[in-house]
């Protein structure tokens, strides 16, 4: 059977600083058309590095094709040069790439407009009119709104969606027979995410296109995919129908992204396993599997042979292990028995470490020589919580909701423009910088990037140890040594690598830094803003059970800011949903996950997929939200959801509602509630 794509034997190696790297070895796949087919592992497993060498965009020098086939009808890819007149004419022609960062991938000089038509006329030979006007029809059907007016625009006036959106477009211009969306939607909200890959799903059931799904998200994989290819350290050790790798799984490597991956139909405080360890490097790597290191159930033949070449198990599924799966019964997918009891933190707002009441955060906007207001972005706008000792309360919403700037003016990074916030007993809401000075060390904030928020000039023991000095926490050089030793092995590092710096470690031994330094002057009360969105699913389960941890040892306050609702549910006691500035739903965890009441919270829990393709058949259709969230310059008068609630009737636009107590605990900002 001719396939519409079909990879065979392809390497591809670099050699950086006399040092060879394999980051494809010998890697086999197949795509027909119609089809969605999905790509998985972690980070540096050869994902990204396999896609670049189909379509021969890898950098040459240091990479280099060695060997192996691309054939796409038929025709060998790899016999064209890739500055061939052959080649251009497959790329964006007749294979489309979505690539995971538009700001990076769109020009900034040119319009969007410029871009499309650009692709038209290269590979359709359009006139520039009828480019034109077809660039305005493709806008349209990614939903972009005002499309004769948006195709004029710069990529810096348009959002991460519409970004996204516009790269899609892009990739579709010229009708491919194959779509390659390479961690397209990684960097997105959940809401978003589900209305691209619902757009790329029709796209590929209006045309017959074939869909290639490059994530290491397997909620989405368990959605979208119809087969998957299992990848690992620069090779395929899995792969099969996604009803087989879901529900049969026969690598270790793949039962352990399973364990990993927090479920959104998961008990609270399931406990995550993460893999142990983590990925080789390619560097002058052993013959011999490259998962040994990691794999609990390997055995001495593992050991002495040579990686295993694929073998068929089952019709379709084939594995590269020497270890058979059904005869080891302690290999388990379910995270479920491995369940932690966390104590329910008492309901009353007498004894909160943290009180927020009516806090609004109005950022202005100036113009002109004499740089007047003309008007204010209300970022957050009348907003109130409390987070009790020992508890954490999750802010959750799209982003530009306000959640990272109600956490920054808790900490009162920001001084806001009116409201309490009340620290231990003490409204610091209003206090100059040298009052706030001495509460510094009692509040620490953990960031998003645990690269972008480490000096990469000073070593980690430094980067750790610099609180322990600003609030003359030790006494001696001796004592500081010993703080920063017990803070690296609180956080699971070994203090020997305190002489590194950043750049030296991963991304989860980066974000642990980073926890270690919030650590560092015995805070109460940590910010923790969006701390596993940059990391793989299997560290992603590492750091979520080591702050787990953390807190039940030190009795740490958590106010967490995220987006992936499964996260947020292993690690919340109460959750409050944010909208535009405003809360529109809080309650116990539990609660909120089992019975949302906003119409928002149930478009939120619909976008997140569950990473089981058995669970998601049964569940009902996904309620995608359409649009964007409004700008906070402008907010629509009323309810600020309404323009995109399905359930909006006239009254919604006339006033705010006010939040509420439906149950006990359980608040919720909707008139229809």
């Amino acid at each position: 059977m001719t396939h519409l794509l079909q990879v065979c034997d392809l390497t591809t190696q670099f050699k950086i600083e006399g040092k060879l790297i394999r980051a494809v070895d010998g890697v086999s796949y197949h795509i027909d058309a119609g089809e969605i087919v999905s790509i998985v592992g972690e980070s540096g497993c050869g994902k990204s590095a396999s896609q670049l060498s189909v379509l021969q965009l890898i950098p040459t020098p240091p990479g280099k094709i060695v060997s192996g086939q691309v054939l796409f009808e038929g025709v060998d890819l790899l016999k064209f040069k890739a500055d061939s007149e052959p080649m251009r004419a497959v790329r964006g022609g007749k294979i489309g790439m979505i690539f995971q960062e538009p700001m990076t991938s769109l020009n900034p000089v040119l319009t969007i407009g410029q871009q499309i038509a650009e692709t038209l006329m290269l590979h359709l030979k359009m006139d520039r009119g009828t480019a034109h006007t077809r660039a305005i029809e493709l806008l349209g059907r990614v939903g972009i709104p005002d499309a004769s007016q948006r195709v004029e625009h710069y990529p810096h006036q348009f959002s991460g969606g519409m970004r996204q959106r516009a790269m899609i477009a892009m990739a579709m211009a010229c009708q491919p027979k194959l779509l390659i969306a390479d961690e397209a939607t990684t960097a997105l909200d959940v809401t978003m995410q589900a209305q691209l890959l619902e757009l790329l799903r029709d796209t590929v059931r209006q045309f017959n296109t074939a869909l290639l799904i490059v994530t290491h998200n397997l909620g989405v994989v368990a959605r979208y995919a119809q087969r998957i290819y299992v990848m690992y350290a620069g090779r395929v050790v899995e792969s099969g129908t996604a009803k087989d790798i879901f529900g049969n799984p026969r690598h270790p490597y793949t039962i352990g992204l399973l364990r990993s991956v927090p479920r959104l139909d998961e008990p609270k405080g399931a406990n995550l396993i993460p893999i142990p360890g983590l990925p080789p490097s390619l560097i002058n790597r052993p013959p011999t599997c490259a998962f040994l290191a990691r794999c609990a159930h390997r055995t001495e033949q593992c050991t002495r042979e040579p990686w295993p070449l694929l073998t068929k198990v089952d019709d379709g599924h084939f594995v590269s292990c020497f270890v058979d799966i059904r005869a080891q019964p302690t290999l388990t997918v379910t995270v479920r028995e491995n369940m932690t009891t966390q104590a329910a933190a008492p309901k009353s707002e007498n004894d909160a470490l943290v009180q927020v009441n009516h806090l609004k955060m109005y950022f202005p906007i100036m113009k002109g020589i004499l740089r007047r207001q003309v008007a204010d972005v209300k970022a957050v706008d009348d907003v109130s919580f409390h987070v009790q000792p020992g508890e954490t309360l999750s802010l959750v919403g799209e982003s530009g909701c306000g959640k990272t700037t109600t956490g920054r003016c808790v900490l009162r990074l920001y001084r806001p423009t009116d409201g309490q916030i009340i620290f231990a007993g003490r409204d610091i809401s209003q206090l100059s910088k040298n009052q706030v000075r001495p509460l510094r060390r009692k509040m620490a904030l953990i960031f998003q990037d645990p690269y972008g928020s480490l000096d990469p000039r000073q070593t980690a023991g430094n980067i750790v140890g610099e609180p322990l000095v600003v609030h003359h926490l030790v006494n001696g050089k001796g004592e500081y040594q010993d703080r920063v030793a017990q803070l690296f092995k609180m956080v699971g590092l070994n203090p020997w690598l305190s002489d590194r710096v950043p750049h030296e470690f991963s991304g989860g031994q980066r974000q642990r830094i980073g926890i270690a330094r919030a650590l560092a002057s015995d805070p109460s009360f940590i910010v923790c803003d969006e701390p596993i969105s940059a990391l793989d699913v299997s560290i992603q389960a590492q750091i979520v059970n080591l702050l787990k941890e953390l807190q039940a040892q030190l009795g740490l306050t958590y106010l967490f800011i995220g987006h992936d609702l499964s996260v947020v549910r292993h690690i919340s006691d109460r959750v409050a949903v944010m909208y535009l500035g405003h809360i529109v739903e809080e309650a116990d965890c539990s609660a909120l996950y089992e019975n949302p009441l906003h119409p928002y919270t149930k478009a939120l829990l619909a976008a997140v997929p569950i990473p089981d393709p058995f669970v998601e058949e049964r569940r009902a259709a996904t309620m995608l939200l359409q649009g964007e969230v409004p700008s906070p310059i402008n907010p629509p008068a009323g309810c600020p959801f309404h323009p995109r609630c399905p359930l909006a009737i006239r009254e919604c636009s006339q006033a705010l509602p006010p939040l509420r107590e439906i149950n006990s605990g359980h608040r919720v900002a909707c008139i229809r509630a």
